[in-house]
């Protein structure tokens, strides 16, 4: 965010909070409380003025501090499992990254698949989906990646501005955004999962997820080639490129110790995942305790200074998160919210189908004013529920819908993901604008497929 923006977000959260602290709401007292501070919350998060672990931690300190809730209902985010399964899914993504196995997966596979030009591209694709099981963060999974197509579109001769450059890099970058909604893989989808079963009071399986948006899965890799191709053929001889990229591959080399440690305990945690409706072990268990097992001497592949040199305020940002929603729904705070945020799509809802559109694009629009997917997604998520469980809805559905939507992006600033992947300098923001408009399209399609047809078969909806 621009720096003034910034500063008007430091100037306007305390203002937010006292205004609404004192406003005369037909609510009672604790949840105008409530709101206040979730509104100081939000406009922070909203305008970034401090980090987002800092804001979410100053927002349950105040409804302790300013006794609208028990330190143990303000702190209750930090002993939920959601951000405990966030923390494993981290240590199995170091895990992947440490051991060279995820940077092995991307060149065995790109080496296979992309013997053309054409087929390069799909590879690239095909690699970003396959790390989310291993690589639960869209960040890392760019870096990687992000270095190997620039490796290979040197190699072909071609650069910055060229069509195969930007088709490259900016499908790699969109994609690792879009499919950490579609598995509960990526931080955002592991906060909204922990939000849906706080609120919506309901089990929520990983491989339930996996399934219901396996077409999807499918679907959108096809969809994505399809796209940059027309949109950017890739011009000129790319033998140089594909010749590097099989040579880089040539040269792993055997598989090392560690590589095949990291792979039997990534693959544990993956096929626990999958089965989880058969043993019900919570996805949370397990992905804990296979990231604790990476650590473990003679069985893990990371030592402690791995684990401190992790991103820890995803983590305090995360508990807040979930902290907050629990507070405005004690309070009755949610309740407010409901019927002064989401109370003019209640007419528009009428069925499967519609309540796919409105949300979707609903969503979309949210995502404009709040940058960050888990802000996004803690601000607005809990509201949605509410709103959809009083009219009967899914909240399994909805929530699926709602958090899916947050992949939707025609703006580089609306993603730490699409920054980073815009930050090699290959597409400029009429590509960013152009991809992810006819992208965010064609998932709304895709989900008016899979809601009213697909999801009541595996029962959801």
């Amino acid at each position: 965010m621009p720096r003034p923006w910034r500063r008007a977000g430091l100037v306007a959260a305390p203002l937010i909070l006292a205004v609404l602290w004192w406003a005369p709401l037909p609510a009672p007292l604790p949840a105008r409380h409530a709101v206040a501070i979730a509104a100081f919350m939000i406009v922070l998060w909203a305008t970034e003025a401090l980090d987002h672990a800092l804001a979410g931690f100053l927002g349950v300190f105040l409804f302790w501090a300013l006794r609208v809730a028990p330190a143990e209902e303000a702190f209750s985010g930090f002993s939920s499992e959601t951000p405990w399964f966030l923390f494993g899914a981290m240590l199995i993504g170091a895990a992947a990254g440490k051991t060279g196995l995820a940077r092995r997966i991307a060149y065995l596979v790109a080496a296979r698949v992309g013997t053309t030009a054409s087929r390069l591209l799909l590879a690239f694709i095909v690699v970003d989906f396959l790390l989310t099981f291993l690589v639960p963060s869209g960040i890392a999974r760019v870096t990687l990646l992000a270095a190997v197509a620039v490796s290979v579109v040197e190699a072909s001769g071609a650069g910055r501005g060229s069509n195969l450059g930007r088709g490259l890099l900016i499908i790699v970058t969109y994609t690792a955004a879009l499919f950490d909604k579609m598995l509960i893989a990526g931080a955002a989808s592991i906060l909204a999962r922990g939000i849906i079963q706080d609120v919506g009071k309901i089990q929520v399986l990983y491989s339930q997820w996996f399934i219901a948006y396996l077409p999807c899965d499918v679907i959108t890799i096809f969809a994505c080639w399809w796209l940059v191709l027309r949109l950017y053929p890739p011009e000129g001889n790319v033998d140089q490129g594909l010749a590097h990229l099989r040579q880089r591959a040539a040269e792993l080399g055997p598989w090392s110790a560690a590589e095949k440690r990291a792979a039997l305990l990534l693959s544990s945690a993956v096929g626990l995942w999958m089965t989880d409706f058969l043993h019900h072990v919570s996805p949370s268990v397990i992905g804990l305790g296979v990231g604790l097992l990476t650590l473990l001497p003679g069985v893990g592949v990371l030592k402690a200074a791995d684990a401190r040199s992790l991103n820890y305020g995803a983590l305090w940002f995360t508990a807040a998160a979930l902290s907050m929603s629990r507070v405005l729904t004690r309070t009755g705070g949610l309740d407010l919210l409901t019927g002064v945020l989401v109370g003019w799509m209640d007419p528009l809802v009428k069925g499967p189908l519609s309540s796919a559109v409105v949300l979707y694009w609903t969503a979309f629009v949210y995502h404009f004013f709040l940058a960050n997917e888990t802000a996004m997604l803690s601000t607005s998520l809990p509201v949605v529920l509410r709103f959809a469980m009083e009219r009967g809805m899914d909240p399994l559905a909805t929530g699926m819908i709602w958090t899916f939507a947050s992949g939707g992006k025609i703006f580089v600033y609306q993603s730490a993901v699409l920054i980073v992947g815009y930050s090699y300098g290959y597409f400029d923001a009429r590509d960013m604008l152009k991809v992810g408009f006819a992208l965010t399209a064609i998932e709304s399609l895709i989900l008016l497929l899979l809601v009213p047809l697909y999801w009541p078969l595996v029962g959801i909806g």
